[in-house]
């Protein structure tokens, strides 16, 4: 088996090798750009993994793992976009450093050049019903993602949003590529069904743990820990977990208090997250949100148990869940 490390380094040197047209210059720059500015390859790395459960040359189907990547970062330009965010992992963001035409274009044109990498003549796949198949696991999550995304939109201008409502937008928007990773790289693997879809609901149900997490440590987290300021979810307004719950459990007056600062529009940013987190405490948000990342973590090494290998073969995807959540072993 190869280790996560030289997966990773085989990932990191097939974008790196990735030929570019010269011109249009102002197409191809930006997609370029976004890939170089690296990440943590997720998606890519689990795909290979579940791969490499069953077969060793887990580098046949870089093309297929790239393309997921490839298609990753295409809606990450696009939200950006959306978002009219200014930074992406420490550097601007596409709209930013270009314009939002070179954005929308040369997202489309990542799309396109994703699903030329998953079904290109270049792998080295022998099996073609294989491919065929996990193409069509890939157009799922590719669908499900923008599902996931237009949902996000739709709640920002709701104030009735359910908490089911939230799980499938994160299920769709955040996990759906991660367990269709793992499914895919089962797929083209020949793995039978019944694993296919244990790797699946491992990648879903980690996923919303991951996404949970976030939301926590968004209110909660060390800033010096957590890479980012916290209270941006409050400060605007974001329907996660911990609003929607906090405003299902909050009392009249904790209601009431709890909906002026979301009224609000002229107020001290500081004062608001101050404001806000004291409500969460006392509805005692933090434990309830941390009770559920506990059990849906502990549901998907449950999927991932179920799956018929080696135990010793999963023990780098039990790690690596491990180490997403930010857990020492």
């Amino acid at each position: 088996m190869k280790t996560q490390v030289e997966i990773l380094n085989s990932i990191e040197n097939y974008i790196k090798g990735i030929c570019y047209p010269e011109q249009p210059e102002g197409l191809y720059a930006p997609i370029k750009y976004i890939l170089s500015l690296g990440g943590k390859r997720i998606r890519p790395l689990l795909m290979m993994m579940a791969y490499n459960l069953y077969k060793e040359d887990c580098e046949t189907i870089l093309p297929q793992a790239i393309a997921l990547e490839t298609y990753h970062n295409f809606t990450l330009l696009h939200d950006d976009l959306m978002d009219n965010a200014d930074m992406r992992r420490g550097n601007m963001t596409v709209h930013k450093k270009w314009d939002a035409n070179t954005a929308i274009l040369s997202g489309d044109a990542m799309l396109i050049m994703a699903y030329r990498l998953f079904v290109g003549n270049e792998n080295g796949l022998s099996d073609k019903s294989l491919l065929m198949k996990a193409l069509d696991t890939f157009n799922d999550a590719t669908l499900g993602v923008c599902d996931g995304q237009q949902y996000d939109v739709d709640f920002e201008s709701r104030d009735d949003v359910k908490e089911e409502e939230y799980m499938e937008m994160i299920r769709l928007k955040t996990s759906l590529l991660l367990a269709c990773a793992l499914k895919i790289g089962a797929e083209l693997a020949g793995a039978d069904d019944e694993d296919a879809t244990h790797l699946y609901k491992f990648g879903e149900k980690m996923g919303l743990a991951f996404q949970l997490q976030d939301d926590l440590l968004d209110v909660y987290g060390d800033p010096a820990v957590f890479g980012k300021k916290i209270g941006g979810d409050i400060l605007c307004n974001k329907k996660t977990f911990m609003l929607i719950n906090t405003l299902n459990l909050a009392n009249k007056d904790q209601k009431e208090r709890l909906q002026a600062w979301i009224e609000a529009k002229d107020f001290a940013a500081q004062e608001k997250i101050d404001a806000v987190t004291a409500i969460y405490d006392e509805v005692d948000i933090r434990s309830i949100c941390q009770q559920k990342i506990e059990q849906l973590f502990a549901d998907s090494l449950k999927e991932l148990e179920k799956v018929d290998t080696d135990s010793c073969r999963k023990q780098p995807l039990i790690d690596f869940a491990h180490r997403l959540m930010g857990r020492n072993r």
